[in-house]
């Protein structure tokens, strides 16, 4: 067809050509966008939900991150794709400070526990940092279908094991009474606007779970959260002299470290133990020494 030959027409017969084949493309697209999520799931053997049901995971990446959500805009635990087995913000950090107070060459020997999943940060480290013996426990399968296809969470073997249970049942159960070295708390819902296990009668379960050695790490954190009533809380379940706090991240998060025994210890002890930590693991342990307190 010559220049002279095209008519308006033919510029409209062009466009809705156009049009089609977009629609075309966005529908294929789709369904095999479907068939490719349809696939992944199968193969980790998520449970497919109903409404009314646990919230749906989905995850965004951001450059070298990548962020978990439970279908709504808070960030429920994060990943450095370039670097997957560490960890890199502040407070899920410090959720680690219990290594402050501990024996560090019998660490491989000891029992990590972590109530709620997330991004699997903590399960990760310290099943391939710490090389502990790792339990994880998380409500929704979908977070663990995640956390395997996305997040590098490694499949189940002899030192892993990650349970799809509901932690008020599980800190319940006497099977763990006395077992767990280090039991860090991280529990919020997809609003994340408090902690979703926050009595006192839980925080004293938590405590049965400890070793005499024991520590309970837990993130205090949300806009509806009354961080003051919950280390009451604490307080009363593990006494008084029993707490050491982080103060708040930027981000507004407060982790407590609650003891089964009362641990006193002095600034340059901490400082020399903080030191060693930093030169085994990649942690920021020589800062946390400046922002971490007896409570009280």
């Amino acid at each position: 067809m010559q220049a002279e030959d095209f008519t308006p027409i033919h510029l409209l017969y062009a466009l809705i050509a156009c049009a089609l084949a977009i629609l075309m493309g966005t529908r294929l697209a789709k369904k095999q966008a479907r068939a490719f999520t349809t696939q992944s799931h199968e193969q980790v053997g998520a449970h497919t939900l109903r409404d009314g049901d646990l919230p749906q995971v989905n995850h965004i990446d951001y450059g070298d991150m990548r962020f978990l959500h439970l279908g709504t805009p808070w960030v429920q635990g994060s990943m450095k794709i370039s670097k997957p087995f560490e960890i890199h913000l502040d407070y899920v950090q410090r959720m680690m400070g219990w290594l402050l107070f501990a024996d560090l060459d019998r660490v491989p020997d000891g029992q990590a526990m972590q109530l709620g999943l997330g991004a699997a940060s903590l399960t990760k480290f310290c099943h391939a940092h710490l090389h502990m013996h790792t339990t994880a426990v998380e409500l929704n399968p979908q977070v663990v279908a995640t956390c395997r296809l996305w997040f590098n969470l490694p499949e189940d073997n002899a030192k892993l094991h990650v349970m799809v249970a509901n932690a008020a049942q599980v800190v319940t159960q006497a099977q763990w009474h006395e077992k767990v070295d280090a039991l860090q708390v991280d529990l919020y819902d997809q609003e994340a606007d408090r902690p979703v296990l926050d009595s006192e009668a839980f925080y004293a379960d938590c405590k049965q779970l400890l070793t005499l050695q024991g520590c309970m790490a837990v993130n205090l954190y949300g806009r509806n959260a009354n961080v003051q009533a919950s280390i009451q809380k604490i307080a009363h379940a593990f006494g008084k002299d029993a707490l050491w706090k982080f103060k708040p991240t930027a981000a507004g998060n407060t982790v407590v470290l609650a003891f089964r025994t009362p641990r006193v210890v002095s600034q340059s002890d901490l400082m020399s133990r903080a030191q060693t930590i930093q030169k085994r693991w990649p942690l920021p342990a020589k800062k946390w020494v400046k922002v971490l307190a007896p409570h009280g």
